[in-house]
């Protein structure tokens, strides 16, 4: 192996080492001990080379952001604050540690931008590089994807798309000035956790992470509250990022629409409620479903790179 495990084990003691007051016991012991106040929320996510990411395009700093976000994300979707993240990670015994530490350093960046912090974690030796984060937040109201009531407004945080553009311009190899804003959210997204915030303090009546494609999640949220979801294109159109990414569509040779409603993996949230801060894209209706999104194709879900 190109490193000594005890020796990756201190650099991420190092990396992740944390004296907040609410971790009692963290990295080095066999399990973590924390203290909880409220609610508590739990998720899991996990991310396998070649299907979820590639060494080939993204560096291990974003790989850490990108898989940490993810599940970050799933926490603020439930109206909750992310506070203590494991890592488990399986690694081929190629790496260098380097590489280890900058995977944690990206996990660390991620985390700490939303005030959570590492408290420990697994290390195995495999065929191919894993990465499963488990996260615990807290809450006081969980907001679920079955409150959406006839006669709220749909919401989103940012303009979905941007992730799906940049895999396109990357499997293209295509050179444009308005590529290396798309890559950078295919790499590690940009998630805006302060949108989550305010959409939680607004009191929306329902909420999710859009982290496979908005037709797919806007579908899951009607269906989960027996309502139908009227979403209108002209609205998204009038998004102030819209006609940038319609651009980068036209030089791609792709459907805008594609990206946007079936992209995927761009972690923008998703509400219903009356008078949120966001970006109003449809209303919720009597009825079942999802109107107004039809698509030529559908999205693959777990295609991803292959």
């Amino acid at each position: 192996m190109n490193f000594d495990e005890a020796g990756a084990i201190a650099a991420l003691q190092r990396i992740f080492g944390t004296s907040h007051r609410g971790v009692e016991i963290g990295i080095g012991d066999d399990a973590a001990v924390v203290t909880t106040t409220q609610k508590s929320v739990i998720t899991t996510d996990m991310a396998v080379e070649g299907t979820h990411f590639s060494t080939s395009w993204s560096s291990a700093f974003e790989i850490g952001r990108k898989v940490t976000a993810a599940n970050l994300a799933d926490v603020y979707a439930m109206g909750g604050a992310p506070r203590y993240l494991v890592v488990a990670v399986t690694l081929t015994g190629e790496e260098s540690m380097e590489w280890i530490e900058e995977l944690a350093e990206g996990i660390d960046h991620e985390a700490s931008s939303c005030g959570a912090f590492v408290v420990g974690g697994d290390l195995a030796k495999g065929p191919c590089k894993v990465i499963s984060i488990t996260a615990v937040g807290e809450c006081d109201r969980p907001i679920t994807r079955s409150g959406a009531q006839v006669g709220d407004s749909i919401y989103i945080s940012s303009l979905p798309g941007w992730s799906a553009a940049g895999l396109a311009i990357i499997e293209k190899n295509l050179d444009s000035d308005l590529a290396e804003h798309a890559i950078s959210e295919f790499c590690a997204p940009t998630v805006d956790y302060v949108s989550a915030v305010q959409f939680s303090n607004s009191k929306a009546n329902a909420l999710c992470d859009i982290s496979d494609a908005l037709i797919i999640q806007a579908t899951q949220m009607a269906n989960a509250s027996k309502v139908a979801f009227s979403i209108d294109k002209e609205l998204i159109a009038l998004h102030p990022e819209f006609a940038t990414l319609k651009e980068l569509a036209e030089i791609a040779g792709a459907d805008v629409w594609q990206w946007i409603l079936a992209g995927g993996e761009d972690h923008v949230f998703l509400a219903t409620g009356k008078d949120l801060e966001g970006f109003c894209i449809g209303t919720v209706i009597e009825g079942s479903g999802l109107i107004g999104a039809e698509m030529k194709k559908a999205p693959d879900t777990w295609r991803h790179f292959n």
